[in-house]
């Protein structure tokens, strides 16, 4: 079987995360950087890493890594990479995305035409052909360019994997599939504790939570770029790794998993899409102020996404938000509570210093991720 080097691109903050779902697949870390995490595998692992990884963006076969600091370097180097050995002569390849941090070569768009031509050349030659029909499967190639070292990757998976497939309406500000599935990851939580989502939109984190206490895979009911690739990853791999994870679902669990929103739209919203990740029975939904947040078990989790205030209308609303989310906190006082906000009150408000927080980019915006721990519950006697 085809071994390979697999890249796999995170939220920034959260490569703790996926370096340990990786150890836990059973594979060999071989770099942890800024948002992404290499690792050694084969055709398997590719499948199963796109079809089991809660936390990662995409999985990218590794090309090669070259040093460039002009165009000239950037396109010898792209055309010595054995593109023949994962693009047939029907493929039809591009370089979807180039990012550049502190390198001579920043304009995404001339480093995606150079590279483009520099592997057209390479093809040319390979295939003895002068132009390419370009009507087969589809091969999006990715580039980062960090310090004038240039790491090029085949994207095996097309849409990103934070779109498992259950979301189809979605909150004005929801949380990332993956980053929802990372924050649960850092807690301590597991299916038979309480969770609450006082801010549940459209009820990610809650769906998040109970596909993880279900062993649902997220990439489950959905599919990949790669699967179009038999001559790269063998086809009955991928069914393999599908029956692996149908084998592993567990629905049959008891759980404690709530979503509260203020709006019944968005209830609805949630409710639905719980059913679409096949998890409804797991979640109790219902429509209810954050001011009305109270639970009568003991040593549970909030874990949540609140309003930032990224409108400027509803940044006054925020010290009052934060100030009862404080005060409803301080009455759980044998819970943990897990936040991510951009807010930059956040901690003055709630009315405690939070025991751990983590630098979190949700997208391009820099948030925290507050820990607020509390404490652990008593052993259950022998």
């Amino acid at each position: 079987m085809r071994k390979f080097e697999l890249i796999v691109p995170c939220h920034f903050g959260m490569e703790a995360v996926l370096k340990r779902e990786i150890d836990d697949l059973g594979y060999d870390i071989s770099e942890v950087v800024d948002g992404r995490v290499t690792f050694l595998g084969d055709e398997e692992a590719l499948c199963r890493a796109n079809i089991f990884l809660r936390s990662a963006e995409r999985v990218l076969i590794k090309i090669g890594s070259f040093h460039a600091e002009s165009f000239e370097e950037l396109f010898e180097g792209t055309k010595a990479l054995p593109w023949e050995e994962y693009i047939p002569e029907d493929g039809r390849f591009w370089v979807t995305k180039a990012a550049s941090v502190k390198s001579r070569l920043f304009s995404p768009s001339d480093i995606q035409s150079v590279m483009k031509k520099a592997m057209v050349e390479r093809l040319k030659g390979i295939y003895h052909v002068n132009w390419f029909q370009e009507d087969g499967a589809e091969f999006p190639i990715r580039v980062f360019l960090m310090k004038d070292q240039v790491t090029v990757g085949l994207d095996s998976t097309g849409v990103s994997l934070h779109k498992r497939g259950y979301r189809k309406l979605v909150a004005q500000a929801p949380i990332a599939e993956n980053l929802a599935a990372a924050m649960i990851k850092l807690t301590p939580w597991n299916g038979e504790r309480v969770l609450v989502d006082p801010f549940c939109g459209s009820g990610t984190i809650p769906i998040e939570a109970a596909m993880m206490a279900a062993n649902i895979a997220p990439g489950m009911n959905r599919d990949f770029t790669a699967e179009d690739w038999p001559y790269v990853v063998g086809k009955g791999l991928w069914q393999d790794a599908q029956e692996e994870a149908e084998d592993l679902v567990n629905l049959e669990i008891e759980t404690d998993i709530q979503g509260y929103d203020i709006d019944d739209h968005m209830v609805e919203i949630a409710r639905e899409n719980a059913k679409r990740a096949g998890v409804e029975k797991l979640i109790h939904f219902q429509r209810r102020d954050v001011a009305q947040l109270s639970h009568p078990k003991k040593y549970g989790f909030i874990i949540t996404n609140p309003p930032y205030g990224e409108r400027l209308r509803d940044k006054e609303e925020m010290p009052a938000l934060y100030r009862t989310i404080g005060e409803r906190f301080r009455l759980l006082d044998t819970w943990s509570m897990y936040l991510i906000s951009a807010y930059e009150g956040a901690e003055r408000d709630i009315g405690r210093k939070a025991d751990r927080n983590r630098k979190i980019y949700n997208g391009m915006m820099k948030a925290y991720y507050y820990q607020f721990l509390g404490p652990k519950p008593p052993r259950a006697k022998q």
